[in-house]
């Protein structure tokens, strides 16, 4: 679709991208049907363990709450509580902590006696190619919500940072027996609560497209969206490294197309890249080693989808929502409830990038924006996709509206602050109208603009 002068497409009636043929669903020997078996006939032997993990965890939770509301009622009449803020003590506090104590200790002999039982489940599991695509869903989701306790708790349903073709982990010893992979790397980010395979959006996925109209070879990251999106972004960068040491062919080119939360992820690898290679030159090391970020200098196109670079308002709702609760000393006890969101989630309130922006804080105390200003990476042709619910352009549209989760100034890149504003060149800007969050992944004027931003420029002459 053709860009208007201001270098922003519309798009009134997104549907479905025509794409032919080759955008056939993944071949069925490596995909399950979604008609076939339900999520619980999915579950793996080691998913028993996670599921038995995240229950008793949410038993002690739940009597926590408990205790905290009847010592909220006790200190109404001037009753002291235990050792601990919303704790109650004597034979109250005995019965709260032996609940707790009960459900640790039911939780260890189910992680024992389930390990015991894992080897003679997990033998029917092997040689399996299938890919469970509403297992992923559902664990993908779980870890956007609470993806950072799971890691931290070591749960089997933790989902692990890889690189993953049509669902499957990338076998570049395969790639390279095909004889035929070119040095143009397609990198593709999912955003919160997503996975991989969730670029296949109402038949279309983008990556498929790009290869076919532009040569490249698509590779999908995975990864444990509940994280803090700085580690994540220290991740990507090292796993970017691995990747290009890995591929069958030199690399050339990498570009890199990101969805929503993906795009904090992909501007902190960047980051992260740019220091390690200031840090290198500094000591000396050689140029293209793995510890310069020597990935980097083969980046040539970033595109952000919908991304929040200065937040969603519905992280700053939820900790609007916190606060209130912790307001009075009957609803401070729920307040709990609001802590369950995830490191990733509460990274959307401003949009974090690096380490220090929430370091040494309460990322649940209401607290002004104190970002560190990072800008887009130097020498990148860097691209701003948005979109709005809206039928045109307006002050509502660009403040409120956005895109259903995120607002238009927002993946933008524009703010108040010069210091802030990202300054996209206005012909790599695209608004799309009509259109809601996850949308611009199966719609068709999307693709046209994406193969218009990453063709190959003729040489001037």
């Amino acid at each position: 679709m053709p860009s208007s002068p201001t270098g922003r497409s519309r798009s009134r009636n997104p549907g479905r991208a025509k794409s032919g043929g080759a955008d056939a669903a993944a071949p069925a020997e490596v995909v399950a049907s979604a008609s076939g078996s339900g999520v619980l006939a999915q579950l793996r032997a080691t998913d028993l363990r996670g599921v038995a993990r995240l229950a008793t965890q949410a038993t002690v939770s739940i009597s926590r709450v408990a205790e905290g509301v009847h010592q909220s009622v006790l200190g109404t009449i001037g009753l002291q509580g235990g050792e601990q803020p919303g704790s109650t003590r004597g034979l109250t506090g005995l019965v709260y902590q032996s609940i707790r104590g009960v459900t640790r200790l039911v939780d260890a002999g189910l992680q024992a006696g389930l390990s015991r039982l894992e080897p003679f489940f997990a033998a029917d599991e092997g040689g399996s190619t299938a890919v469970h695509w509403e297992r992923q869903a559902v664990i993908a989701a779980l870890n956007g919500v609470m993806g950072d306790r799971l890691h931290h708790d070591g749960n089997p349903l933790c989902t692990q940072m890889g690189w993953y073709q049509r669902g499957l982990p990338l076998n570049t010893r395969a790639l390279a027996d095909t004889g035929a992979v070119p040095g143009k790397v397609l990198v593709l980010v999912h955003g919160l609560c997503m996975n991989d395979l969730q670029w296949r959006h109402d038949g279309h996925d983008h990556g498929e497209h790009l290869a076919r109209e532009l040569g490249y070879t698509p590779v999908y990251l995975r990864y444990n969206t509940g994280l803090h999106t700085s580690i994540n972004g220290a991740a990507f960068s090292a796993a970017l490294e691995a990747l290009v040491a890995a591929w069958p062919v030199p690399v050339t080119e990498i570009a890199v197309v990101a969805h929503s939360m993906g795009g904090l992820v992909a501007r902190s690898a960047c980051h992260h890249a740019a220091t390690a290679r200031t840090a290198g030159k500094a000591q000396g090391a050689m140029p293209g080693s793995a510890a310069a970020g020597s990935w980097l200098p083969l980046l040539r196109h970033l595109v952000f989808l919908g991304t929040p670079h200065h937040g969603a308002p519905l992280e700053r709702a939820g900790q609007w929502v916190h606060v209130l609760l912790g307001s009075t000393a009957y609803s401070r006890p729920f307040a709990r409830l609001a802590r369950l969101r995830s490191a990733g989630i509460t990274d959307l309130r401003y949009g974090h990038v690096v380490d220090s922006d929430w370091e040494g804080r309460d990322r649940f105390r209401k607290e002004p924006d104190r970002r560190t200003p990072v800008p887009l990476p130097s020498g990148v042709a860097c691209h701003a996709l948005a979109a709005t619910l809206a039928s045109r352009r307006s002050v509502a549209a660009e403040a409120l509206v956005g895109d259903g989760l995120v607002p238009l100034n927002s993946a933008l890149g524009v703010h108040g602050d010069p210091a802030r504003t990202l300054g996209f060149a206005r012909s790599r800007q695209a608004v799309f109208y009509g259109m809601g969050h996850l949308a611009m992944l199966g719609d068709a004027a999307v693709a046209r603009q994406l193969v218009a931003w990453l063709a190959p420029r003729a040489p001037k002459t």
